[in-house]
């Protein structure tokens, strides 16, 4: 679709990349990484035409559709956020618009005139073409897309000015999802979205039709979502097929290869320079002399990049608290007539690493502010252990910072026993590099002051920290830092994140908000999905009660936890009246489904013939009608299949 040849980009006198050929093809899955900096949004941009090449040169495809989704700074306006995502289809609207216009003008003319007979053929042709666009399903499609994007039901009728830029991207961003161009680049695409979003955007992108490339900080999305690496490094885009798990291993054995095929030409090289020196003045060597001076000069030198700098930093460790570090009892919280949650109860022990989740506005930042101190509850209590410190990271922690402070400097008052080689590598990896680190506070971005101030709390921490969203603005490289230093932390952590990589690194138990309820998980977020998966839920809670029933609210402690273990087969036996009604159920469905795949084959044949207008429309809406319920069977059978087979 897309072929750039022999193509290069400058940035002022830094050149970003060079000597790059890459043909897009219709079905590319590629995630696009590299350093800040290195150029990776320019290049997004140069395939998408916004910015044009400075060497080389860019060939498209005749037609093709391009989308192109901005990390940030796009506004709507004027319109609800359902219209917005509708006006996608405004050429299948048209075309809506038309045919009632026909089916009126068909109501006026004489039925046995040529007149009616030409309205009539248009008016199929446009009814065969909206078929074909599934032009009757696009209103459950808009609704499928901001469902899976974390709107509400009573969000849809809202204006979009009414929202703040964050959930202004995902609106962007769902217009282009419902779009379905040719070749989707998407800049960041989850930086915005919580982690039900994200998880949602990974199954969609799966059956998405058509090309994508797109830029992310996210390990996990990366893997689930691409089959192919472009790395921006060194000036050059290397290509590498697979996730980015793969692409890391194949990355590192290339170095191997170019350092085992540089060693060889070195020792080649100093073969031939020793010949040289040592038959130099020799007349009866003159003619094998010159020959290898010759072949020294055409020899291609292979140069081996520099490598990329890993950064380890060791943070000092907190003095030890008492067993119970936090107990909640019949916790709640209200905001006026709004209860976020009601009745909490849980312990939290020394060493937890406990990952906060549920939607947006569920109530994750209000326990950590709880636990903190920031707020108090409406009902019962939060009691912190013996000798507990809280530190409490924010989501706009920066505005706690002394504005006038230098970086180095700041550091160097909350750290003075590291030194200036220690403090400005962490400042590097969170990326403030060079002069930066003699920067003021004050002239920083929100971004770059809550990163930094990330980094200066880890610097000191003590030994309960409350972090929300700690990963924001941070890329792989700084994530790392930052999960290393708190996988070794000996205290406890409570923290929020939306990077599933770094949650199911690090969580040892998972606390679900939602629904006014906090519920307890054992294990990492990878563990919390397959309790929260149906089939799973049914097969362990039939094992006890044979009722299909959400985790208790109850305080869940670790000698729980092996009771929720699915590895038992006792846990996986089932009552046998359950399994019964479950097996006859499931051959009704098949019959079910029989039937609506031959009345669905049935009605597209009746359409291809024209009868008449009210016919017409007759079949197209039994038509919709049977395929939603096609839809609804499946699901319902492949959840029946799948506990039959656990």
């Amino acid at each position: 679709m897309i072929q750039l040849t022999d193509s290069g980009k400058r940035f002022g006198p830094k050149v970003l990349f060079q000597g790059l050929d890459w043909l897009v093809t219709p079905r590319d899955r590629v995630g696009l990484v590299g350093g800040n900096g290195t150029g990776k949004t320019t290049l997004l941009k140069v395939l998408a035409g916004i910015e044009g090449l400075d060497y080389g040169t860019a060939t498209r495809q005749r037609g093709i559709e391009i989308g192109y989704l901005p990390q940030d700074g796009l506004s709507l306006a004027g319109r609800t956020v359902f219209v917005e995502c509708l006006s996608v289809f405004e050429a299948v609207q048209a075309m809506q618009r038309e045919m009632v216009e026909l089916a009126h003008r068909m109501a006026e003319v004489d039925h046995s005139s040529s007149e009616y007979q030409q309205i009539g053929e248009r008016y199929h042709r446009l009814e065969a073409e909206l078929q074909a666009r599934s032009a009757y399903s696009i209103e459950s499609e808009v609704g499928v897309v901001l469902n899976g994007l974390g709107f509400r039901k009573e969000d849809w009728e809202r204006k979009t000015e009414e929202f703040s830029g964050g959930w202004q991207m995902r609106i962007a961003l769902g217009k282009l999802l419902l779009q379905r161009p040719n070749l989707l680049l998407l800049d960041e695409p989850t930086n915005h979205l919580d982690l039900e979003s994200r998880n949602w955007l990974e199954e969609y992108l799966g059956g998405y039709p058509h090309a994508y490339v797109l830029i992310s900080h996210d390990r996990y999305f990366l893997d689930v979502t691409v089959n192919k690496i472009a790395e921006i490094w060194n000036r050059k885009v290397w290509f590498y097929s697979g996730n980015y798990e793969k692409y890391l291993d194949q990355k590192q054995q290339r170095r191997e290869q170019l350092e085992a095929a540089h060693r060889n030409q070195q020792e080649k090289v100093e073969q031939l320079q020793a010949f040289i020196n040592r038959f130099r003045y020799q007349a009866t060597k003159a003619k094998q002399v010159q020959s290898r001076i010759k072949e020294l000069e055409k020899m291609e030198k292979i140069e081996i990049p520099p490598e990329e700098k890993t950064i380890h930093f060791s943070f000092p460790q907190p003095q030890p608290s008492g067993r119970m570090v936090a107990e909640a009892k019949g916790l709640g919280k209200s905001y006026g007539t709004k209860q976020v949650f009601c009745d909490g109860n849980f312990v939290i022990e020394r060493g937890d690493r406990i990952a906060l989740v549920g939607v947006n506005g569920a109530g994750k930042s209000t326990l950590i502010k709880l636990l903190g101190g920031q707020e108090a509850a409406t009902e019962g209590e939060i009691r912190l252990g013996h000798n507990v410190e809280v530190d409490y990271f924010a989501q706009d922690q920066y505005k706690a910072l002394n504005p006038q402070a230098r970086l180095l400097d700041d550091l160097y008052e909350v750290a003075p026993r590291s030194s200036q080689t220690d403090l400005r590598n962490l400042l590097g990896c969170f990326l403030f590099s060079e002069d930066d680190v003699f920067k003021t506070v004050g002239v920083l971005s929100g971004g770059e002051r809550n990163r930094y101030a990330l980094a200066r709390m880890l610097l000191h921490p003590s030994n309960f920290l409350l972090l929300d969203e700690p990963t924001n603005h941070l890329d792989m490289r700084a994530k790392d830092v930052l999960l290393e230093s708190l996988q070794k932390f000996t205290g406890t952590v409570v923290f929020v994140s939306h990077d599933r990589y770094f949650i199911d690194k690090l969580a040892t138990r998972v606390f679900e908000i939602g629904e006014g309820q906090v519920i307890v998980f054992p294990g990492n977020y990878e563990d919390y999905l397959w309790r929260k998966q149906p089939r799973n839920v049914l097969v362990a809670g039939a094992a006890e009660s044979d009722t299909n029933q959400r985790p208790s609210p109850a305080i869940e402690s670790s000698s729980e936890a092996p009771q929720a273990d699915s590895g038992s087969p006792k846990q996986k036996r089932i009552n046998p009246i359950k399994l019964k009604q479950m097996q006859d159920r499931l051959q009704e469905v098949e019959e079910e489904v029989a039937r609506l795949e031959t009345e669905i084959a049935q009605a597209e044949t009746t359409l291809q013939v024209f009868v008449s207008v009210e016919e017409t429309q007759r079949q197209s809406e039994m038509l919709e009608r049977a395929k939603r319920e096609l839809g609804e069977r499946m699901a319902e059978w492949e959840e029946l299949a799948g506990v039959l087979e656990s």
